[in-house]
Parts: C-alpha cells; structure tokens; sequence
C-alpha cells in the first residue's frame, strides 16, 4: 500500500516523479465509487460490491522485469471478468513494475511500455489503466514538443499522514492528504499549463475542452481487530488503530468531501475484506469472516443518499500565480533607537519557499523595491535570503545598527515548485531615531 504521493516527486517540479498517470475511458458527473481489491473475485464479491453501491474496482496487474512477456494471473482475470460487467462494475488495471528501480535500465522502460500493450491485447474488454511512472514528466513533456495530452486522470492515494487522523488534518507540505488536494492541483498546472495536457477545471468557469480529473484510487484506515474475532487474525498490529464506528464515519466524510470536489471523478476504498495478518491491512467494509462493519452500513447508506452527487457546497479551485497561502508579521515599533542591532519579522507560506529580504529607505518604490529583491540591484541597506519549508520562521537581516532615517522591511517568496509564482510583501515605514 504506498503512501500519499510528495509533491516533489509530482509531474516536473525538479525531482524524480513516483506517481501514476490514469487513462480512463470516459466521465460522468456523479462521484464513482469503488475499492482496491486484488485478491480472488467470484459471483459473490461482485454481489457484495452491487449490494454497497459500489462501481468500480482497481487491480494491480504486475510487471516482473525477469519474465517480461508473462501477464499474470491471466486465466484468472478472464475467468471473473464476465462476472464484473454482469454486475456493472468497472475495472481498473493498475500497471506497474515490481520494483520502481525496475524502470532505470536503458531498456527497461520501452520493455514495460510493450508489456502494458500486451496487457491491453489481452484483456480488449479493459478500457481503464492507472500507468505508473518515474521520470520528471512536465519537463520532459515540454521539451519533446508532444501535441496531445498524456493522460486524462491523475491518480493518487490521500492516505492520512497518520492513521488515526481523520480526513479533515491531511498531511504536511510536501505531501498531502485529501484536504490538500489543491496542492496536487497547483503542481500540475505548473507543470502543464499552456500545453496540450488538461489541467483540472477552474472555479465555475464552463468549458467544453477536456479537464484533468482525480482518481482517488485508493484510501482507507486500519481498525482495531474484534476480540471474539481475535483468531482468524494472526502476528502483531504494527501501528495504531481506530475503532469499527470511527472507520464509518471517516468513510462517510471521504465520499461527501469527493463527491462535492468537481475535480474528482472516481474514490476507492482499500479493501473490500480484511487482510488475515496483521502486519498487512484491516480496513475493509467486511472482517475477514465476511461479516459487515459498521461501515459497509456507511458507506451503503451514503451512496443510495447521495448517488454520487454534492448535496451541500462545491469545493472550487483555481490556479494562483502567487505563493501559497503566503503569511507575514512585522513585529516593528514605529520608531526605534539608532542602538539597536536586531531586526527580525516572521514569513511562511503554504509550501516550501525561497525568499530574499532587506530593509530600504521609506522613500525607495515598490518597483525598484521588488527589482531588487529579484536580482540583488539596487542593493538594499540591509540583506538576507534562504528557504523556509511550508511553515513559520523568524527571519533575521545582520546584526547592525542603520543610521537615523525611515525605513521599511521587504520580502519576496518564489515557490519552489515554480518560481515563477512570487508574493512581495513590504512593511509600513519606521524611523531610526538617535537616542536622546
């Protein structure tokens, strides 16, 4: 089960992407709704599926580099598929090497490349793929020049950054969690905008051109096994668990949340039934007897509410060309004694940032004031520069006294991920006055 995916590691912002791409084959407007399910599928899986409500199921399909010609699990796979469209649910192949050091041979990636062609082949009834990558794609995507897009889904996994956390706390920049999808949808309008590749919808701007939109493929919390059930589990629960009553309510504020995000079109929970060992996963909808949890009540009882649909608010976003979530406090008295040597005032931001900051005569303007904190000229009285990682700092400028004047603080932040994206800030004028 892989984490939440980092924004470093998110189409081209610099560093090596692990994400995935998803290539779907169509969209409608309510909320699908399914789980991340490998395991052996009969009639009476896709019954327990139908019976929640639940439209889609996501398999892992495995590319082993030592037998790259083999599809797995093939006879399998085509044994149950009948029985997913008897039953109307949609599947979704996640393709993806063992290892992502499998993909780093000079060959390897066309080699995969072939075997995801071969799966398709195999399985012509499958129109859905979730496509693993490693590579900074919005850098290479510009400079290959391509005139179409590369994928129309973005799948990721908002796993809570601890799991008793509820949906609500998302995790910490540079990762992030389902309340933080907004910083997923900034990266990939960094990485893409102005190309051929979609970014998300914006706002309630109408648009017939194509959208990027979210496959949350996979989300779940792990819960603390039932003491009479105790034995059909075995080994030791590595981390902490929340209760059966907690998991349904958690699951029912996952899909509210998805269901009024435009930009989601498909959620799905990990696991239908429990793992047996509990070094692996217990956060299906059934215990591993097949017995319901509270949740398989939520979740059922949720969708033949909502259908999918947002029945409160939209949650709309759109693109900023500034710093997310910037934040700045003074913390200067308006007149000061030429004595003093400390000249500190607290900045941060949403994200990870670089900034340049310095004092400057009141009288100097805004435009020389931000030239020069974006290419050291003019040079300013006093100067400081560094990063702040997607919090509050207490910056410093060098300790020294300045001469009898009025002055003000500035500063410019320029994201990390596109630097490009800048907020100047600049404080109101204090005087330095001589001691008397």
């Amino acid at each position: 089960m892989p984490q939440g995916v980092s924004l470093k590691k998110i189409v081209g912002l610099g560093a090596a992407v692990v994400g995935a791409l998803s290539v779907a084959a169509g969209a409608s407007g309510a909320l699908s709704v399914g789980v991340s399910e490998d395991r052996g599928k009969g009639a009476a899986f896709f019954a327990t599926m139908s019976d929640v409500g639940l439209t889609t199921n996501r398999v892992a399909v495995i590319w082993d580099p030592s037998h790259p010609d083999a599809v797995p699990a093939q006879s399998g796979v085509q044994s149950w598929l009948p029985l997913a469209q008897k039953s109307g649910v949609r599947i979704v192949f996640d393709v993806a090497p063992a290892k992502p050091g499998d993909l780093l041979t000079p060959d390897a990636a066309s080699r995969f490349a072939t075997w995801v062609g071969k799966v398709a082949k195999t399985f012509p009834q499958i129109k859905d793929y979730v496509i693993g990558f490693l590579s900074d794609l919005g850098q290479a995507y510009r400079a290959s020049g391509r005139k179409k897009p590369i994928m129309d889904q973005f799948a990721f996994h908002p796993y809570p950054a601890k799991n008793t956390d509820p949906p609500s706390v998302g995790d910490k920049w540079p990762n992030a969690g389902l309340p933080n999808l907004d910083r997923i949808k900034q990266a990939v309008w960094d990485a893409f905008h102005g190309t051929a590749q979609p970014t998300f919808a914006e706002g309630r701007r109408q648009s017939f051109a194509a959208k990027l939109t979210f496959d949350l493929d996979e989300i779940g919390w792990q819960v603390g096994v039932l003491p009479s059930l105790a034995g059909l589990y075995s080994g030791v629960e590595p981390m902490p668990t929340i209760d059966e009553g907690t998991q349904a309510l958690y699951y029912t504020d996952v899909i509210t949340t998805a269901e009024c995000d435009p930009n989601v079109q498909m959620l799905s929970f990990f696991l239908l039934e429990d793992e047996p060992l509990l070094t692996r996963w217990q956060s299906g909808l059934e215990r591993v007897d097949g017995s319901h949890r509270p949740s398989y009540d939520a979740v059922k009882q949720t969708l033949a509410q909502t259908h999918g649909n947002c029945l409160g608010e939209p949650l709309l976003w759109s693109h900023t060309s500034q710093v997310m979530a910037p934040f700045v406090r003074w913390r200067m008295p308006k007149r000061i004694k030429t004595r003093r040597t400390s000249w500190h005032f607290s900045a941060g931001a949403d994200e990870e940032v670089t900034y340049r900051a310095g004092i400057f005569k009141a009288r100097t303007s805004r435009r020389s004031i931000s030239r020069s904190l974006s290419s050291g000229r003019p040079k300013p009285v006093l100067a400081a520069k560094g990063k702040i990682n997607a919090r509050t700092m207490s910056l410093g400028l060098p300790a020294r006294r300045l001469k009898p004047g009025r002055y003000v603080f500035a500063i410019r932040m320029a994201a990390t991920m596109n630097p490009a994206r800048t907020s100047l800030y600049i404080s109101r004028a204090f005087t330095v006055a001589s001691h008397r």
